[in-house]
C-alpha cells in the first residue's frame, strides 16, 4: 500500500539545506503543500493551491522544483489492501552471514524481484534486514518464502504475522520535521 495522493519522501531537505537541484531551503510554504498532498488524497493542483491560499501556478512550481529535488517521489493513488484480497501481512526478519558488496547486490536484486515485498529495510540489531511481506494469505505468504530462501545463504529468517492494523501509512510529519529542523 502507498501513501496518500503522493508518496512523499523527505530526503533530509525538510532540514532547510540546500539541494543540488534548488534554489533555497524547503520553506514554510513547502511544507504546507506537503501537508495538503498527503491530508487531501486525490486532490488536484487546483485544490492543493487553494488549501495553501497560493496561485495555481505559484504552487505548480513549487511542486515541480520540489520533485525535481527529489523531495517528492511519485504520485501513486492510495490503495486499500484488504479490499484488493490482499488481507495478510508478514514482517520478515533475515539474518545473513555474507556482507560482501556483491552479495549484498544480488541480495537486493533478489528481494526487489518479488513483487509481494512492499518495503525492503536493511536494519541494526540482531537481523539484518526487515520485509514487509502482503499477500492474499498463508498459502501466498508460503510462495513468497519458498521464492525468497531460493539460492540464497541466509543464517535466519524468522517471520511475524500482523493480527491487526492500527495505523498502516500514516502521513509523513512534515510539520513537525520543519519546527525540528528550525530548533538546530
Amino acid at each position: 500500500m502507498t501513501n496518500n495522493f503522493s508518496q512523499i519522501i523527505l530526503l533530509g531537505a525538510l532540514n532547510g539545506v540546500y539541494d543540488l537541484y534548488m534554489d533555497h531551503p524547503v520553506d514554510q510554504i513547502d511544507i504546507s503543500i506537503l501537508a495538503a498532498m498527503q491530508r487531501l488524497p486525490g486532490a488536484s493542483q487546483r485544490e492543493i493551491a487553494e488549501a495553501v491560499n497560493l496561485s495555481q501556478n505559484a504552487c505548480w512550481r513549487r511542486i515541480r522544483r520540489m520533485e525535481e529535488a527529489g523531495i517528492i517521489e511519485g504520485r501513486t493513488p492510495r490503495l486499500n489492501r484488504e479490499a484488493l484480497g490482499l488481507g495478510l501481512v508478514v514482517f520478515t526478519m533475515i539474518r545473513t552471514r555474507h556482507h560482501s558488496d556483491a552479495w549484498l547486490r544480488s541480495f537486493r536484486a533478489h528481494v526487489a524481484a518479488i513483487p509481494e515485498v512492499v518495503d525492503f529495510f536493511r536494519i541494526g540489531g540482531d537481523y539484518d534486514y526487515m520485509l514487509k511481506i502482503v499477500t492474499a494469505d498463508m498459502a501466498g505468504f508460503d510462495s513468497v518464502y519458498r521464492r525468497l530462501i531460493e539460492g540464497l545463504d541466509l543464517e535466519t529468517v524468522t517471520s511475524h504475522f500482523a493480527m491487526e492494523a492500527i495505523a498502516e501509512n500514516r502521513p509523513l510529519p512534515v510539520q513537525r520535521a520543519m519546527a525540528t529542523a528550525r530548533r538546530r
